[in-house]
C-alpha cells in the first residue's frame, strides 16, 4: 500500500470502482494506489477508470506473459488471450531452433513481440529504429518485468538465442508505443508489408498477427471501454471480421523463410474460414485451441 494511502481511503477507492461496475474493484484500487506517485495523481487516476477509461491506459502499462508492457492512451490494450499466439510461437521457434527472424503485424504495443523475445531469451535486433527503454511499468521507457515473471512463456532451449524482430503498424500511437517497448528491434509505421524493406522477403521464419477481427456488425456489441477507447482500425475486421487476415495470408507466403510459420489469432467461430485461406494460400494450415484462455490461432506454415 502507498504511503499516501490509508486503509479508509482504500476502501473509498473500492467503493467508487465498485459503483462504477468494475468487476475486480480491489485488484483495481491496489493496483492504481501502487502506481500513483502523489495524492493528486491518485485522484486523476481514480476519477478517469471511474469515468470507463480503461484500467491499462489509467496505469500506462498492461501486464502480458509476465512482462509490464507500456499502453499509451488510445493504443490498444493486449488481451490475455493472445498470449496463446506467443506460446506457440516461441515453441515453434524453439524447435527450430537458431536464431529467427520475427515479424509482427498489427504490432499495437508490440506486446507480443516483446514477449516472443523474452521467451526465447535473447535480444529483438540490432537496435535499428527503436528508442531507448527504462525500469518498465508507468514511469519507465519500455518493457519491464512483472516480479518474478509469473505467467511468462519462456520454454527449455530458448534461453540465448538471438531474434531478429521486425514490427508494423498503421497507427501512428501504437507505433511509437511499440517502439518504446521494443527498443531492440526495427518498427516501420506503415499498412502490413508496405513499409518492410524488400530484404525480408522469403527469410521470416515466424509471421505473428493479432489483426482486428471483430465483425463491422458487432462493433456495437463491444463494451464501452473498447469502442469508446481504442482504436476502431484495431477492431474492425470488416464484414465477416477477416478481411486484415486475409490480406495478412494473401502475401505472408513471400515473406515467410522454408519452414517458417505464419501464426495469425482469430476467433473460434472464425477459425475455418481462416485455415481455409490459409491452405489457399499454398501453406500448410492447422487451427489450435486454448479453452483455458478462450484463445484460437491458425498457424500456416510453408514447406
Amino acid at each position: 500500500m502507498s504511503v499516501f494511502s490509508s486503509p479508509v481511503q482504500t476502501a473509498e477507492i473500492v467503493t467508487r470502482l465498485r459503483a462504477a461496475g468494475c468487476v475486480f474493484a480491489e485488484d483495481e484500487a491496489e493496483l492504481l494506489v501502487s502506481t500513483a506517485s502523489t495524492p493528486e495523481a491518485l485522484a486523476a487516476m481514480v476519477a478517469r477508470r471511474v469515468a470507463g477509461v480503461p484500467l491499462e491506459h489509467v496505469l500506462g502499462w498492461a501486464e502480458f506473459c509476465g512482462l509490464r508492457v507500456v499502453v499509451e492512451p488510445g493504443v490498444f490494450v493486449p488481451r490475455p488471450r493472445t498470449e496463446f499466439l506467443v506460446r506457440r510461437a516461441v515453441a515453434l521457434a524453439c524447435a527450430a531452433g537458431g536464431s529467427p527472424v520475427v515479424l509482427d503485424l498489427c504490432c499495437g504495443t508490440g506486446a507480443m513481440g516483446a514477449a516472443l523475445i523474452a521467451g526465447l531469451g535473447g535480444t529483438g535486433g540490432d537496435g535499428a529504429e527503436g528508442s531507448g527503454a527504462g525500469e518498465g511499468g508507468a514511469r519507465g521507457g519500455g518493457v519491464g518485468r512483472n516480479g518474478a515473471g509469473e505467467g511468462g512463456i519462456g520454454g527449455d532451449g530458448a534461453q540465448g538465442g538471438r531474434a531478429e524482430l521486425h514490427a508494423a503498424d498503421l497507427d501512428p500511437v501504437a507505433v511509437r508505443c511499440a517502439r518504446r517497448n521494443l527498443p531492440g528491434a526495427h518498427v516501420y509505421e506503415g499498412d502490413l508489408f508496405e513499409p518492410l524493406p524488400s530484404s525480408l522477403r522469403g527469410r521470416v521464419g515466424l509471421l505473428i498477427v493479432s489483426p482486428p477481427y471483430v465483425p463491422s456488425g458487432s462493433i456495437g456489441l463491444l463494451p464501452s471501454e473498447a469502442r469508446l477507447h481504442e482504436p476502431l482500425m484495431a477492431l474492425d475486421g470488416g464484414g465477416d471480421g477477416l478481411d486484415v487476415a486475409r490480406r495478412v495470408i494473401a502475401e505472408a507466403p513471400q515473406w515467410l523463410a522454408p519452414g517458417g510459420h505464419l501464426l495469425i489469432e482469430t476467433s473460434e467461430r472464425q477459425a475455418e474460414a481462416t485455415a481455409a485461406a490459409v491452405a489457399g494460400a499454398g501453406l500448410r494450415a492447422r487451427a489450435e485451441r486454448s479453452e483455458e484462455l478462450d484463445a484460437t490461432a491458425v498457424i500456416g506454415t510453408r514447406s
